[in-house]
């Protein structure tokens, strides 16, 4: 919900910039933006001014530091006197114990450590960034906020997942904060669109706020506007509805409510022969109000590291890139079934990849406007992932660490004549666990700590399948309807349960299904 407020600043702020309408490629001709056609830009797409970026690009080591260390010890003094953590309560011997023990695999909650750890990773990436440093530069200091935090800052082992977490999943998030909060900043602006600007940019990007208020940039007024990267093309889908969740594996039961999306396309798909990371960038969110269900359902980032282009003709383009993908899945359950050995968990399934990375291919074909297709189709490495355990339960744990891989692929075709549009997008996502206990009885130490274990020994994948379609009833709103198969299959090699009183299953394998229909208006902006 937070990201979605702020992308309705965005709007608000850019609104007065000027609505730019659909750009439509003429047959046989180029186009200064190749992927316009069926995207809305908020506002209309402007390079940056020499000036403001080579100004934003000075370095300040010492600053962008001490802004590091600071978040944490403040981070640190609010956990230890107000909230009164257990974890706070540091000394010099926790320290050296920390050093003297390693890393290890926490067990924390899923939230916890796919979103708040990443969060503040992009807390310290953006102290980075707001100092003049770029993307790789500014990962060294999500990479340094997390492992002071770690070894410094808790009474509790360092926390492998952490690190990986923290500054990849950091690195994400903060760069689309980073280039959000670059939109609706404006050194032009005065009075009470200033401050207007001002207070949005930094609820968007607090260290990046926080370094324009030390620095004086905050009220410095100046002949251009101070943005980093200009106004990029950038298209923001809204959809608000009604979501029915209709099957839970033999359990036929229906539960429905509210259901919203948005959707954000930043920049050039198809750029010649770029190396900036995150020039192009999709963001998804996906939130519920439905009794049982959590209100955040989904997130997906989808961040361009660098692309050549394959192939540029008037009505076809390719592109080849390298992105970070970051991922989360989240649902409970709508069973009423009591869970057995062999369906040990009520909840179809929970997921996420703080950090993965790999290859994809981008295609776009138009024919004379009278219709399009856009796919695409990526295979990465995930570095860290985590996936629903049906049996590993300890602290606030219900799920294994892994790594493996993922695809990702998926087509529209699009009738703007007609109005009508339909695609499909399918996700697979297979995570190994390899580091896990030698018993399911032996998951605890002698002396009552955790193992040092990512969970159950398992090869488990999770598979969604979307197909959704859109009828234009006006200029830019849309009747949408969408339907969701999700799919997730966890074998367990060293398992041994009791089935009844004189047989027993080695190696189960459980698989969960949910079913989930959409059915919503999606506006355009």
């Amino acid at each position: 919900m937070r990201i979605a407020f702020i992308w309705f600043l965005i709007f608000m702020t850019l609104a007065s910039e000027g609505a730019y309408s659909q750009y439509s490629k003429p047959c046989g001709s180029g186009n200064i933006f190749p992927d316009s056609i069926g995207r809305e830009y908020v506002a209309t797409p402007r390079p940056a001014d020499s000036i403001d970026s080579a100004r934003l690009e000075k370095k300040a080591f010492w600053r962008a530091a001490a802004e590091t260390a600071g978040f944490n010890i403040g981070l640190w003094a609010f956990d230890r006197y107000v909230q009164k953590g257990h974890y706070a309560y540091i000394s010099w011997n926790t320290i050296k114990e920390n050093f003297r023990h390693g890393f290890e695999w926490d067990n924390d909650h899923l939230a916890t450590n796919m979103f708040a750890h990443p969060y503040n990773g992009s807390i310290f990436y953006n102290a980075g960034r707001s100092n003049g440093y770029n993307f790789w530069q500014s990962e060294l200091f999500a990479v340094a906020g997390s492992a002071m935090w770690e070894m410094f800052m808790e009474c509790e082992y360092p926390s492998t997942n952490d690190i990986i977490a923290t500054p990849i999943g950091g690195a994400a998030i903060g760069e689309v904060l980073y280039r959000t909060s670059d939109m609706i900043l404006d050194d032009r602006s005065s009075g009470e669109e200033r401050f207007g600007r001002e207070l949005a940019a930094f609820i968007v990007n607090p260290m990046r706020g926080f370094t324009r208020l030390i620095t004086g940039r905050a009220w410095e007024r100046r002949a251009t506007s101070g943005r980093r990267f200009g106004i990029p093309p950038v298209s923001v889908t809204l959809s608000l509805g009604s979501r029915l969740l209709v099957f839970h594996n033999d359990d036929n039961m229906t539960k429905g409510g509210l259901t919203g999306r948005v959707y954000i396309e930043y920049g050039d798909r198809f750029a010649d022969h770029t190396g900036k990371p995150y020039d192009y960038f999709n963001f998804l969110l996906d939130f519920d109000v439905m009794k049982s269900q959590p209100l955040l359902s989904r997130v997906e980032i989808q961040g361009r590291l660098l692309s050549t282009k394959l192939i540029d003709k008037p009505e076809t383009d390719l592109s080849l890139g390298m992105y970070q993908h970051f991922d989360y899945f989240d649902s409970d359950t709508i069973s009423t079934k009591t869970p057995s050995m062999l369906m040990p968990c009520q909840v179809p399934y929970k997921f996420g990849t703080p950090a993965s990375v790999g290859g994809g291919l981008m295609y776009h074909h138009s024919k004379c406007g009278s219709w399009n297709i856009d796919a695409y189709a990526h295979i990465n490495a995930v570095v860290l992932g985590g996936i629903l355990s049906d049996y590993y339960r300890y602290y606030h744990r219900n799920y294994n660490w892994g790594s493996g891989f993922s695809l990702k692929g998926g087509f529209k075709f699009d009738m703007p004549s007609r109005r009508f549009n339909v695609g499909t997008d399918a996700r697979f996502y297979n995570l190994y666990t390899w580091n896990s206990y030698d018993s399911p009885d032996n998951m605890v130490a002698p002396d009552g700590r955790p193992l040092n274990i990512q969970g159950d020994r398992s090869n488990a994948y999770f598979l969604n399948l979307n197909v959704h379609a859109d009828y234009r009833i006006f200029t830019r709103l849309y009747a949408s309807f969408a339907f969701d198969w999700y799919h997730r299959c966890s074998k367990y090699p060293d398992i041994r349960v009791q089935i009844d009183n004189s047989s027993y299953l080695s190696g189960p394998v459980i698989t969960s299904d949910q079913i989930g229909l959409k059915f919503t208006l999606t506006y355009r902006l």
